[in-house]
């Protein structure tokens, strides 16, 4: 019979947004999972072998130094330090999952970079700002959230994490918008960069989308049941939800084409009017340069020896001019 180690006693602490440092001196946050609420811990306290449930909140820098404590093998460490895309990776008995948030979701709110384990007594979250998840356990706290289990919280991460991104998306397309009013009033020249800008912008949000809706597909299947059953309801939402997110980037993309088309077309246009003017100039010139180079002949003429000759040129040459603009005129040619 497996003898279990007897346990300290365990105070509660009231869960603050202060980093209080663990006795390693690191800056990582431990909470066990007790009564459906979090109370802090520490790192020392982590045993696979008491059947309590864990969270660990660290960064990128504490990971290569107590993932083998977390339990956490040096290819998901090495992963979790050089990753650049995101993914997710179901082992047996534990998934792992990585998440690149680009600058227009993230806007100094959110973490540029996320790396997640998930077994069935730990979940720990390595991440550039850890305050974004500090933020969710307050929550659960001060709102009275019940945290039936670490796929409850699991939930609660990614519903934070895409939850305002509806109002990014909002913000580009009122951008996009002022953007064509600018190249109505006036054709400048910087526009064509602001729709390559925009263009960057959107790919990046398009593939984040689409990968995060692939993790969150995946973490619907549920390979390791990390996630109870009644709690896989709220991921098929979350999934609705990233795919319409996904759905309105592909919207922005095309009313983004349909901005730059029309920005091409008007250019177009410009062109065309100033081809056109040149063209009406040299129709209007064409006959006046045949009736000079018709009396710059070096040859004797009637009209040499004839006393109004000249003033008959000027005349015709004049008319001709008139009579070509008002042709063109007629014909609305300008």
């Amino acid at each position: 019979m497996k003898l279990k180690r007897a346990e300290p006693a365990k105070i509660r602490i009231p869960i603050t947004l202060s980093e209080t440092k663990q006795s390693n001196g690191s800056a990582m946050r431990v909470y066990r999972l007790e009564n459906d609420a979090f109370t802090r811990a520490s790192l020392e306290q982590l045993d696979p072998d008491n059947n309590q449930i864990h969270l660990c909140i660290l960064d990128f820098a504490e990971l290569a130094a107590v993932g083998g404590k977390l339990g956490i093998g040096e290819r998901q460490v090495d992963e979790c330090l050089n990753s650049r895309s995101s993914k997710f990776d179901s082992y047996d008995g534990f998934d792992f999952i990585t998440i690149i948030l680009p600058e227009a979701i993230s806007q100094d709110l959110k973490p540029q970079r996320i790396s997640i384990y998930f077994r069935a007594d730990l979940l720990v979250f390595v991440s550039d700002r850890s305050h974004f998840i500090d933020d969710i356990v307050r929550n659960t706290q001060t709102e009275g959230i019940k945290v039936h289990s670490l796929g409850k919280f699991f939930h609660l991460f990614f519903d934070k994490l895409t939850f305002d991104d509806r109002e990014v998306l909002v913000a580009i397309e009122e951008e996009i918008s002022s953007l064509e009013e600018e190249f109505i009033v006036s054709i400048k020249n910087d526009l064509a960069d602001y729709l390559i800008t925009f263009r960057k912008r959107l790919l990046r949000l398009k593939q984040y989308y689409e990968q995060l809706f692939e993790i969150s597909e995946a973490i619907e299947e549920n390979e390791n049941n990390l996630i109870d059953k009644k709690e896989l309801r709220y991921f098929k939402i979350l999934t609705n939800r990233i795919n319409r997110l996904f759905t309105n980037v592909l919207n922005l993309r095309d009313y983004g084409t349909q901005v730059r088309e029309a920005y091409q077309a008007q250019l177009d246009i410009n062109l065309n009017k100033v081809m056109k003017i040149f063209t009406v100039v040299t129709s209007i010139f064409l006959p006046l340069t045949l009736i000079v180079g018709w009396y710059g002949m070096n040859i004797m003429m009637p009209e040499f020896h004839w006393e109004y000759g000249y003033p008959f040129v000027i005349v015709l040459c004049i008319v001709v001019a008139a009579g070509t603009l008002l042709y063109f005129k007629k014909n609305k040619w300008f």
